[in-house]
């Protein structure tokens, strides 16, 4: 068998010079929004491992499991009463936390931005995060951890003192709560031009500019990706990753494969650095990725 997808291309020449080539395959169907796989995973490999924290075995999550606490997180913060002009920023590095709260964002339609933990922990100005949190205008922001992150909950709350803070310290409150009718109602009233999140350019030639991915944007992409690389769906991906989520690597291609084709991400808390690069090599001794 094939692992790979089509490569039969048409070509075709323009008078300025140019050429396109298009491939033969269309783009088979897809989602309408990206929770619909956690539903469908959830009811097809119920107990099959789809988070896991290898740093910690007690830390892993199920597709019910996830499924499960997603809806919890949504109702919360449907109780918050959202505005359309308010959002969820992220701060935090890759963790079970953000996914769920990230997920719960998207299965309701609330626009989440995950924001480069440096702009939190290295910065000394806090300018990039200033600018950030001015443009999501958030009426949650989300910190693992509230000693590490003191300093930019302490911006956050000077520029919206109304926000919400929630770390880990607090993060089980979403977890009980209590779900209605209404999780239900406000998933079906997201459609393929919601707003899924915003990811920021990295502000290498100025200040980060907020990139809208769609909730179609980001299924069609993992579509096309799928219908490339096969293999994809015959042997669901295993992933031993430390890419960030606050960028589309990590975020939108190795976190929505994963989800996508009811695979197993591994949250590697390593780094490509001499003193991160053992963490990921003791991961990699007790864990056979896919990709």
């Amino acid at each position: 068998m094939n692992i790979f997808g089509t490569t039969k291309t048409i070509k075709e020449e323009l008078q300025d010079g140019s050429i396109l080539l298009y491939l033969e395959e269309h783009l088979q169907a897809y989602p309408e929004k990206i929770t619909e796989k956690l539903i469908y995973w959830a009811k097809k490999t119920p107990d099959k491992l789809f988070l896991v924290n290898p740093q910690n075995s007690g830390l892993q999550l199920s597709y019910k499991e996830t499924l499960q606490k997603v809806k919890s997180i949504a109702q919360y913060l449907l109780n918050l009463h959202f505005r359309s002009d308010e959002s969820i920023v992220i701060l935090s590095d890759n963790s079970l936390e953000h996914a769920l709260l990230a997920l719960a964002a998207l299965h309701i339609g609330i626009p989440y931005a995950p924001i480069s933990p440096a702009y939190s922990l290295v910065s000394t100005d806090f300018g990039k995060l200033k600018h950030c949190l001015a443009l999501m205008k958030p009426k949650v922001v989300f910190a693992q951890n509230s000693q590490t992150y003191a300093a930019a909950i302490k911006q956050s709350q000077e520029l919206f003192p109304e926000t919400k803070i929630i770390t880990t310290d607090n993060f089980s409150t979403l977890l009980d709560t209590n779900t209605s009718q209404a999780v239900q109602e406000a998933y079906s009233k997201v459609n393929a031009d919601t707003v899924a999140k915003i990811l920021f350019t990295s502000g290498s030639t100025g200040l980060p500019k907020g990139v809208i991915n769609t909730q179609r944007m980001w299924c069609a992409n993992l579509q096309q990706i799928t219908q490339t690389f096969p293999f994809m769906k015959t042997e669901p991906p295993v992933f031993v990753d430390w890419l960030p989520w606050n960028h589309t690597f990590g975020g939108n291609h190795n976190f929505g494969l994963t989800l996508y084709n009811g695979g197993t991400l591994h949250i590697d808390e390593g780094k490509p650095t001499p003193k991160g690069i053992e963490i990921t090599v003791q991961h990699l001794r007790k864990i056979s990725p896919t990709a």
